[in-house]
């Protein structure tokens, strides 16, 4: 008889054809919060899910890329995978696979080795995988061609199938002000040049101060061009936002230079942090170059 359902332990076996997109598919687990491990030896599999429940009654989801790199993959899973659910665990199977040549294609791209890689051409051994692999096929809950998916593709096909809501990636944004001068910062993703606005630099009272003081602030932001300015450049980042929200970003670094770093680039960044603030987006800021400027 089978023992009590197992309810606090889920378990996702992601498995497939070699380049149909495991290892992109556990990061989306990951993301979701599965605990997750590549190339779990089969065999230690129940062992695994055993000293699992022993350690915590929580709740505990599982994601387990398990394929033909190991060696008793293809011999001991389905008895195994029977194993398992007798025992109670809710396990699920999800087969990933891909067009041959879309396979072919992508390891041509990343030059890796197929795991069945012999004196065999690619298109070969991709067949004889997928022979192999067809009564590993046949257990699964899911089955999924990746063929027409990109990575952030496959991601949200993972969250809409394995995720009850699918949460939007939060992205934090860093805001940094740079001086020419000294370089351009390597991490940005958006660099703005706002050289073009006047420069407090050749105004007396102004030099010495930073684009942090109120009398700098003022000078720059009284002039129509950077009024102007401003307006386009909210919507360009307003639109931008959301677009790499949606490419499954969590990091995005504007970056906005003057010559020096201390005047125009500071209150241009501190004026669209505000902005940002008022989206309810993360922010971070960075004044790289103020103190030398």
């Amino acid at each position: 008889m089978p023992s009590k359902a197992k309810k606090n332990i889920r378990v996702v076996v992601i498995t497939g054809l070699s380049g149909s997109g495991k290892s992109t598919a556990l990061k989306a687990f990951e993301d979701i919060g599965f605990f997750c491990i590549d190339n779990l030896p089969v065999t230690l599999l129940p062992r695994f899910l055993e000293l699992r429940d022993q350690i915590s009654r929580e709740v505990l989801k599982i994601a387990l890329v398990m394929d033909l790199r190991g060696k008793d993959f293809l011999a001991k899973f389905p008895k195994i995978f029977q194993e398992i659910k007798r025992k109670g665990y809710l396990v699920e199977v999800l087969f990933l696979e891909a067009d041959e040549e879309v396979l072919i294609r992508r390891f041509s791209q990343t030059r890796r080795h197929h795991p069945l890689g012999d004196r065999r051409i690619l298109s070969s051994t991709i067949r004889l995988e997928n022979k192999k692999m067809a009564p590993i096929k046949r257990l699964a809950s899911f089955c999924l061609d990746t063929s027409q998916f990109n990575v952030h593709q496959l991601r949200e096909e993972i969250l809409r199938l394995f995720s009850k809501v699918a949460q939007p990636v939060m992205l934090t944004v860093n805001l940094i002000s740079f001086g020419y001068k000294y370089g351009l910062p390597h991490e940005a993703d958006i660099v703005m040049d706002v050289r073009f606005l006047p420069n407090p630099f050749f105004v007396s009272e102004l030099k010495e101060l930073d684009g942090n003081q109120k009398a700098v602030f003022d000078y720059i932001l009284k002039w129509k061009e950077t009024k102007v300015f401003l307006k386009d450049f909210y919507a360009l980042i307003s639109f931008l936002i959301p677009q790499y929200q949606k490419e499954g970003k969590s990091q995005l670094t504007i970056a906005i230079g003057c010559t020096g770093g201390k005047h125009r680039s500071v209150t241009i960044i501190n004026t669209l942090a505000e902005f940002l603030k008022k989206q309810k987006i993360l922010i971070n800021i960075r004044h790289r170059d103020i103190r030398l400027g």
